[in-house]
Parts: structure tokens; sequence; C-alpha cells
């Protein structure tokens, strides 16, 4: 059930700036924000998103960078640069069907997450 709600979650934020097809092979800037749940603290977040940022999104094809940050309103930034539309995408199909993805759902609200990607 996790699994679907995320996908669901994830499928419908990454619909959120469609990026052209005259920016397909452009560089990509995509940033996800999200609100941690009340019985979150900063600091399980902070864990997670290492491990997330570290043993799966940093060793994807296209990977160049990636950084993160808590906001002062239970909010959640994290901003991923890859190469092209294709490594973005291939990789929300890979955190998808991560582990690591099902704790990340677990500690944000439903429906908070929304992701939108800039082409350079």
């Amino acid at each position: 059930m996790m699994k679907k709600l995320m996908a669901a979650g994830l499928a419908l934020a990454g619909m959120a700036s469609p990026i052209t097809a005259r920016a397909a092979g452009a560089p990509i800037i995509e940033v996800v924000t999200a609100t941690l749940r009340s019985d979150v603290t900063v600091a399980q977040m902070e864990a997670i998103d290492h491990e997330i940022g570290t043993n799966l999104i940093a060793k994807r094809p296209g990977f160049v960078s990636r950084e993160s940050a808590p906001g002062s309103d239970h909010s959640w930034l994290a901003i991923v640069h890859w190469r092209s539309v294709a490594d973005a995408d291939a990789s929300m199909e890979s955190f998808s069907s991560a582990p690591i993805s099902a704790k990340f759902m677990a500690m944000i609200v439903p429906g908070s997450l929304v992701m939108k990607r800039y082409a350079r």
C-alpha cells in the first residue's frame, strides 16, 4: 500500500512542472519540497535524507549535485542537479522502489510532496 501511495505521489509531483521537448537534453534542476509530520524531528529527517542522498541518489547516472535543508515551518527542501531529464526520470523510478523511500514517505505529511523541474 505504501509503495502505491508513494508512486502515485511521486508521479503527480513529477507532473507539476513538465519539461518541454526543447529542454529534454538540458541540465535539470529538480526542486523537491515536503512538510514533515509533526512528530518527526529535523534530526530524524536529516538521517534519512543523508542516506537517500549518499546511498541512492548520488550513485545514479547523471547525478551532478544535491543539497537539502529544513525550513522554519517544518518543511523540507532538496535540490538535485541532473545532466538530463532522462537521468532525473530514471532516478525517480529507482527512488520509488528503494526501501529507504518508504521511510522518507512515512516522515512527511501525505500529499505534501511537491517536485518541480527546471531546465538550464
